[in-house]
């Protein structure tokens, strides 16, 4: 059975990380003897030319899409363009945006076959064994699909993925070369679950309310895998990953055990942390966690669930500055309650953290399918504006509430980013007056670097250009990147030098290699590690 699953296109200034979810279905699958290909359209440029060559050349016997809902529209692109090369191939998607409206999907969507609830680790071996045999679709918990009679829907499964017996993410399969050479961090996972019951995330519903733990010692194992590929940082992607002092403690202890020197992030609660777990995880590599925290008003901390107190915020961040950790907290603007004077309660607090030692930064929020703050949106005082899946990416106003309008949210999450860009305006001055600390200096350099290399993906500069005849088969490779840069550079908004510097970087990290052969030069991103 050959199995092709597809991570649709999510936008950079998103900071993606290889398709993690994607990973572990390919290597059930592959655990289950079935031939896998996983096709990236996050690293790779989008056509119905490139669906239709993979599906000629790979042939598949089925094909499975992940979506989030800001990732839904192109996901949805992907359906259609599908079924328009491949009339009978069965078409499957899968992901928090469709598993919290699957039928609503269906139906908005004919091209589309079923769709996967929830956890699919499992389901996806099952969907691959009944369309090897009888295609028995109602024997597979978890799904919802499409037959003669209409649309159908199983039992949602009763029982939580077993994470400890799960195999490691088949990364093999992701072209983890081109994040790599977009400074992009890889992510892992060292449980599932969260009891938590905040009313703008599907987090629950997806993975359950129990947490289940991995054992440390593959946890670390897989740590050790990532470090060997060269990324900077690994980013442990648990929803909360100090839920469980044993588990997080147990994870450091063996990263310490081993000598390992190696950076990583996590997310966590402002109740679930104390200086000492901290300073543990310091001590193991850990040199950043993120705290949702979402407002500074009481009350809307209580309409949303959140069950912290800000006083507990400042007890994380002080405690994260004593061990050395850096905190970054999060917020949510549009909230139900939301007014001007609530959003200044935030930035004053936010400024308060800040000088503290913690980063902050807004978003906006986006009541996703789901979401108990999106089906209780008028009782709650929210008003959405949309239903435009590709809006809800935090980034813009897509709600109201009573007195606080979009306009407003969006001044004041655009005067933040305005804030930034002028902080990398400053360092670029600094750089050119040679008076930049080096870590200011790395920030702005790292961050074109990675428009750069991306722009040269999107584009396929290096497959349509990074092919030319040579003199010599001892050519210098410093000026063959010299001359590549040269061809290229008009794809982006560089000049040859910083191009060059650029396509240097993704070199020395070994996502870029040159071979010279019958007197022709050919350069190309590795891909697969």
């Amino acid at each position: 059975m050959k199995c092709l699953l597809i991570n649709p296109f999510y936008p950079i200034s998103e900071t993606p990380s290889p398709p993690l979810g994607l990973a572990y279905l390919a290597a059930e699958l592959e655990r289950a003897g079935e031939e896998v290909l996983l096709v990236d359209f996050v690293v790779f440029p989008y056509s119905r030319a490139a669906i239709e060559e993979t599906v000629k050349t790979f042939a598949p016997d089925f094909v499975g899409i992940t979506a989030v809902t800001m990732t839904f529209d192109h996901a949805a692109e992907i359906v259609r363009d599908l079924r328009a090369v491949a009339p009978k191939l069965l078409i499957v998607m899968g992901g928090p945006h469709v598993s919290m409206c699957a039928r609503e999907t269906l139906d908005a969507l004919p091209e589309l076959d079923m769709v996967v609830v929830g956890e699919g680790d499992d389901t996806v071996v099952r969907i691959a064994e009944e369309l090897a045999g009888d295609r028995r679709w109602e024997t597979i918990d978890g799904i919802v699909y499409r037959d003669k009679t209409g649309i159908c829907s199983t039992p949602v499964r009763e029982y939580a993925v077993d994470v400890k017996a799960l195999p490691l993410p088949a990364r093999h399969l992701v072209p983890l070369g081109r994040y790599r050479a977009l400074n992009m961090p890889v992510s892992m996972t060292t449980s599932r679950g969260c009891p938590f019951k905040c009313i703008f995330c599907v987090g629950r519903k997806m993975v359950g309310a129990k947490v289940r733990y991995r054992d440390p010692v593959s946890v670390v194992d897989e740590m050790e895998y990532l470090k060997s590929l060269s990324f900077s940082q690994v980013n442990i992607a648990d929803d909360l990953f100090t839920a469980s002092r044993p588990h997080c403690f147990g994870v450091c202890d063996e990263i310490l055990r081993r000598g390992m020197n190696i950076q990583w992030s996590s997310f966590a609660r402002v109740d679930l942390v104390s200086y000492d777990l901290l300073k543990k995880m310091r001590e193991a590599g850990c040199v950043a966690v993120s705290f949702g925290v979402e407002t500074a008003n009481p009350e809307i901390l209580k309409t949303i669930k959140k069950g912290i107190t800000l006083e507990q915020v400042e007890a994380a961040v002080k405690a994260c500055a004593d061990a050395g950790v850096l905190p970054h907290v999060s917020f949510i603007l549009g909230l139900p309650g939301e007014t001007p004077d609530t959003i200044e309660e935030t930035r004053t607090f936010g400024e308060k953290i800040k000088a503290m030692g913690a980063s902050y930064g807004f978003h906006l929020l986006a009541p996703f399918p789901g979401t108990e703050i999106r089906d209780r949106a008028a009782e709650l005082g929210i008003r959405i504006l949309t239903d435009d899946w590709r809006d809800y990416h935090a980034n813009k106003a897509i709600v109201e509430t009573e007195k606080a309008n979009a306009a407003m949210m969006d001044r004041v999450a655009g005067q933040w980013k305005d804030e930034f860009d002028e902080y990398l305006g400053d360092v670029k001055r600094k750089m050119d007056e040679n008076i930049a600390t080096e870590e200011e200096a790395w920030q702005l350099i790292s961050l074109e670097n990675t428009v750069i290399n991306y722009d040269l993906m999107m584009k396929s500069s290096l497959e349509t250009k990074g092919t030319w005849s040579v003199e010599s088969a001892g050519a210098d490779t410093d000026a063959l990147l010299t001359d590549l840069a040269g061809r290229v550079c008009d794809d982006t908004d560089y000049g040859v030098a910083r191009v060059t510097q650029a396509l240097k970087w993704a070199m020395d990290k070994g996502s870029l290699a040159c071979a010279v052969e019958n007197g022709r030069v050919t350069w190309g991103w590795k891909d697969y590690l």
